[in-house]
Parts: structure tokens; sequence; C-alpha cells
């Protein structure tokens, strides 16, 4: 009789670590508006720093129900990945120590700094050519407008972003989730050249209320990889797909249904949006 088939043994994924592993805490992040507690996770040999945001810790907002940030942050990775971008840190929601609450991989990267005229020199790390303030009327090559900045003594700068590829994707990803709080300190470059978006738990609403500092593109054809990305997440989004089902846990189906609707919108119009009038279209303060 010959041997059973051996199956080898499927391999530990980063959400697995996250979901299933022992969550230690290790610091606080003073500077965050929520409670964001940085942390270890283990199992199986396997150990990563993660962020975790318990639901505890989250600060009432009069616009989003209470209670309901971390489910957002979660929502906002599975769109991210059904649009195949890798915009968003792994993220999952898990029992911690201080409750149900987000846990994402913690990415080591460089927020994106501002470089202003006259400062004190170029910052450098690779958050340095993302944003910028000029003392010129018109962005020039290689950055795309946002608006005019008061820098102090009377006078006012042109604050612009990067005309970046990721930039450009991550302004898609607000687009269906209708971001409302895209600030410059919530862009993570690497090292290596990747660029995440962090901190997405004032999404989601019905009402629009994208609020970002990537106009930049705005009224602007949508790349042909965006129509593609957004074509896939359309069908994802389906009654009866994994993603519908999954996002049904995290979301109420009027905000799922809002964000289909919003997907449907920018297949159709084929454009990026346009700030509404209705909402401060810049967030404060912006980076």
């Amino acid at each position: 009789m010959s041997a059973p088939e051996r199956i080898p043994p499927r391999r530990m994924t980063v959400t697995d670590l996250l979901t299933h592993g022992e969550l230690t805490v290790r610091g606080r992040v003073q500077e965050a508006s929520n409670a964001v507690l940085y942390c270890t996770v283990e199992h199986e040999g396997e150990r990563a720093d993660c962020a975790y945001k318990p639901v505890a810790g989250e600060r009432p907002l009069w616009d989003f129900p209470d209670g309901t940030l971390a489910q957002r942050e979660v929502a906002a990775y599975e769109v991210s990945e059904a649009l195949g971008w890798g915009l968003v840190p792994p993220t999952v929601l898990r029992a911690g120590p201080y409750g149900e609450g987000m846990c994402q991989l913690w990415i080591e990267g460089t927020a994106a700094t501002l470089a202003v005229p006259d400062g004190p020199g170029t910052p450098d790390g690779p958050g340095a050519g993302l944003l910028a303030l000029l003392d010129t009327e018109e962005p020039g090559p290689g950055w795309k407008a946002i608006g005019f900045a008061d820098v102090g003594g009377g006078r006012t700068a042109l604050l612009v972003h990067a005309d970046d590829d990721r930039l450009r994707r991550l302004a898609v990803l607000d687009a269906v989730i209708n971001n409302s709080d895209r600030k410059g300190g919530h862009l993570l470059p690497t090292a290596a050249g990747r660029l995440y978006g962090i901190d997405h738990g004032v999404t989601f609403h019905t009402d629009d209320k994208l609020r970002t500092l990537l106009w930049g593109w705005a009224g602007e054809p949508l790349p042909a990889d965006a129509l593609t990305a957004l074509a896939a997440l359309e069908a994802a989004l389906e009654p009866g797909q994994a993603l519908a089902a999954r996002l049904t846990a995290l979301l109420t189906e009027a905000e799922i249904t809002a964000t289909r609707a919003r997907v449907a919108a920018l297949l159709a119009a084929g454009i990026h949006p346009k700030p509404g009038g209705e909402w401060p279209a810049i967030p404060w303060p912006p980076v």
C-alpha cells in the first residue's frame, strides 16, 4: 500500500500572525487623537511589530457612530486588497489587552515631510519628495497644485503634491472609501519605494465627505490601470461575493451600498472626482 500523500503545512500569512498571535503592548503613540498602542505580535515562532487601536480608546465623533472606527480601518484594507494595489498595511479586527480593536502591521517608513520655501534646508528621507510649498503661481513639472497656504509674514505659497503614480492610486482608493482625513502625515513611504496610507477610521460614510490633500488630478481622466482595478472591485462588491460578505461584518448595508455607488460613479465618469463644495475639501492641519 502506498504511503499517504503528505500535504505541506500552509505558510503563515501576515494576517494569520496579526489575528492569532499573542499581542504585547510596548508603548503608546502619543500624538494620535485616538489610542494607538505600539505592540509586538508572536505566533508559532513568527514575530512582527504592529499598531493596535482598541475600540475603547476611540474618541466619539459627531458624524460617525461610536465604536466603529476600527471596523472601518479593516474595511479600508479589504478594499485596498481588492483593488490589487496593496496601499494599506495588513489589518485585522481582533481581541487585545484592552478589548476588541484594529491590529495593523507596523510599517517602518518616513511620514511625508513638507518642503517649505526659505526653510532650514531640504528634507531628506523617503517622504521628502511628496509634498512641498512653492514660491510660485504654478506647480511646474513633477508637481500637482492643491491650493495656496499662508506661510506667515503676510506671504502665501503654493501647496503641491508630487505627480506620483503611487499617490494617484491612493487618491482613487480614497475616492472609493470616501476618506475624510487624508493628511500628509498619513502617507507612509518606505526606503524600498513602497507607499502606504494609514489611519482610515473616518471612511465609508454614506454622505460625500472626501477630504484630502490629493486633489491634484481632480477632473483628469482616470488611468487605464485604475479603470481595470475599479471594474474588478465593482464585481467583488456584488452581493454574494467574498468581499461583500467580509464587508457586511464591518459596515452597514447602507454604507456598502454607498461604496458600490461611488465605484459605479467613478467608472461611469472616467475621471478623478472634484471637490463637492458641501464639505471642506482639505483636512486641517493638512500635514
